[in-house]
């Protein structure tokens, strides 16, 4: 099976800057894209940012220019720059990897829509 782990969340001043960490682990072929959705206090969870497996990536206006997304494919993870950051940004971040290909015991399985446990981010004023 395959498994997400967050870490890098916490709790920082508006204006400062946090790192979140995704790793993928398991027997992992191969993993399409990875992205970072967040949820606030409320049902809905938006998408911040992703990545493809070749690198082109896509953000949420209210992030542009100041997070960034990355991803060492060799080490399966994803990460996320957060700079500039705003108390609005305050929400659990979920990691999310959409189409994994894994070795499941002698034969390969694609299985979608991987979810890793969430970080907490709160950004105090």
């Amino acid at each position: 099976q395959v498994q997400l782990v967050e870490s890098g969340g916490g709790l920082v001043q508006a204006g400062g800057s946090l790192k979140l960490s995704c790793a993928a682990s398991g027997s992992i072929i191969s993993i399409n894209a990875m992205g970072w959705y967040r949820q606030a206090p409320g049902p809905q969870r938006e998408l911040v940012a992703a990545i493809t497996s070749g690198g082109s990536t896509n953000y949420a206006d209210s992030v542009k220019g100041r997070f960034t997304i990355s991803r060492d494919n060799a080490k399966n993870t994803v990460y996320l720059q957060m700079n500039s950051l705003k108390p609005e940004d305050t929400a659990v971040y979920y990691c999310n990897a959409d189409s994994v290909l894994y070795n499941a015991g002698g034969y390969y399985k694609r299985e979608y829509g991987y979810w890793g446990q969430g970080t907490q981010v709160t950004v105090s004023s």
